[in-house]
C-alpha cells in the first residue's frame, strides 16, 4: 500500500478554495488505495504560537524515516528550518496555492520575512505542486526554484447548478470569498456605492471569523457608503445552500488583490454566471475575455466602470453569460485532478 503524509494547517473541512482543493487529493487518493496519514496543525499559521510551532515540530519528528510528506504552503515559512533538518530523511513535496508573501495586508517587514523564509523551504523540498502556471512562474522568477522540480495541477470542479439568475428587475450579485485583505471587499463596496441608482443587491459568502478586524472593517465600511441593507453578509454556507446561491446569481464579483488560481471564479464559471473581477494573479487565466471583465487590482473606479457596462449594456450581459456557459464544457474533474497528482507523487517517490 502506498503511504502519504499530509501536513495542513487549520480544518480541512474549512470552505475556502485551498482548503476544498487539499481535500479533494486526500478523498482522492484514498479512494486509490493510498494510505493517507492527515497531520492538522494551528489554524493560527502562517502566524502560530511557540506552541503551536512546538506541536508541528513533533509532529515532523514522528514522521518514519523516508516517508513521502506533502505539506500546504501556509506551513512552509514558520518551518523553514524544521523542514531543512527533516529534508535529509523525508521526501518533502510542497503544495503551494501561491506564496504567503503575496498576501494583502502584511507590513514590508513581514513580505519579507516570509519570502525569505519560503524561498529557504522550497529549496529543500524535493518536489512543489502548484495550482496555477501564474505561480509556477512566480516561484521560478521570484523564488528562485528549479522549473524541473514543479508541476502545475489545476483544480478541478464539481458538476454545478446551472444558473437562472434572480428572475427580478434588481440585479443579483454574488461574492464568494474569505473576509481577509486580499480579496479586496472595500474596494468592491466603493465600486458599488458609485451606482446606487441601479438596482442591485449582494450576497457575500465566505468565513467572517477567519479575519475579523476585516469583517468588521467591511461591515463598516458599508454602513458608511450607504448600502449596508443591500449586501448580505451570510458568512460559510453549506453545500446545498452555496448551490442555491449560484444558481440565483446573475453575476460573479470578486476584487482581489491576488488569486493562486481562483476556484470561486471556477465555481461560478461551471454554473454559466459571467463575472467581473480582478485581473490579478492567475485570473486572466481562469477567466476567458468571453465570460468576464476584467480589471485592474485595487482599482474601484475600473471595476465601477466594468459593473456599469454590465448592467446598462444588454448585448454584453448576453454574451458574457453565453460565453460562461460555455465554459462549463471545458473544466476538468476532479478525478482527472487527483490522478495527475497520483501520477507527479509516484514519479517523486521513484
Amino acid at each position: 500500500m502506498r503511504q502519504i503524509h499530509f501536513i495542513i494547517p487549520g480544518n480541512i473541512d474549512a470552505l475556502t478554495g485551498g482548503y476544498i482543493y487539499d481535500k479533494h487529493i486526500i478523498n482522492g487518493l484514498s479512494a486509490q488505495k493510498w494510505h493517507v496519514s492527515l497531520h492538522s496543525l494551528s489554524a493560527r499559521f502562517p502566524f502560530p504560537s511557540d506552541h503551536d510551532l512546538e506541536y508541528a515540530y513533533s509532529i515532523i519528528k514522528k514522521i518514519p524515516d523516508h516517508s513521502l510528506v506533502v505539506i500546504d504552503g501556509l506551513a512552509l515559512a514558520p518551518l523553514a528550518s524544521q523542514l531543512c533538518k527533516a529534508s535529509k530523511r523525508l521526501r518533502i513535496v510542497a503544495l503551494v496555492h501561491h506564496p504567503v508573501a503575496e498576501e494583502t495586508g502584511l507590513t514590508l517587514a513581514q513580505q519579507l520575512q516570509f519570502k525569505k523564509l519560503e524561498q529557504v523551504a522550497l529549496s529543500v523540498c524535493s518536489q512543489i505542486s502548484v495550482t496555477s502556471a501564474v505561480t509556477a512562474k512566480m516561484l521560478i522568477e521570484e523564488y528562485y526554484v528549479n522549473p524541473a522540480s514543479i508541476e502545475v495541477i489545476e483544480p478541478g470542479i464539481a458538476k454545478m447548478p446551472v444558473s437562472i439568475g434572480s428572475n427580478k428587475a434588481s440585479f443579483n450579485l454574488l461574492c464568494i470569498a474569505t473576509l481577509i485583505p486580499r480579496k479586496g471587499h472595500e474596494v468592491l463596496l466603493h465600486a458599488l456605492a458609485s451606482l446606487q441608482e441601479v438596482p442591485w443587491n449582494l450576497d457575500c459568502i465566505g468565513d467572517l471569523d477567519r479575519d475579523k478586524q476585516t469583517s468588521i472593517r467591511v461591515k463598516n465600511c458599508a454602513t458608511k457608503l450607504g448600502i449596508r441593507d443591500r449586501i448580505n453578509f451570510l458568512g460559510n454556507l453549506n453545500v446545498s445552500k452555496m448551490r442555491d446561491a449560484l444558481r440565483s446569481a446573475d453575476l460573479f464579483v470578486l476584487a482581489s488583490y491576488h488569486e493562486g488560481y481562483g476556484m470561486a471564479l471556477a465555481e461560478a464559471l461551471g454554473s454559466g454566471i459571467p463575472i467581473v473581477a480582478t485581473s490579478a494573479g492567475a485570473i486572466i487565466e481562469t477567466v476567458p475575455q468571453k465570460a468576464g471583465l476584467l480589471v485592474p487590482a485595487g482599482d474601484s473606479r475600473a471595476f465601477a466602470s466594468a459593473l456599469s457596462r454590465f448592467f446598462h449594456e444588454p448585448r454584453l450581459r448576453r454574451r458574457l453569460t453565453e460565453g460562461a456557459r460555455g465554459c462549463r464544457r471545458t473544466q476538468r474533474s476532479w478525478e482527472k485532478v487527483v490522478y495527475q497528482m497520483e501520477v507527479f507523487l509516484l514519479e517523486t517517490v521513484g
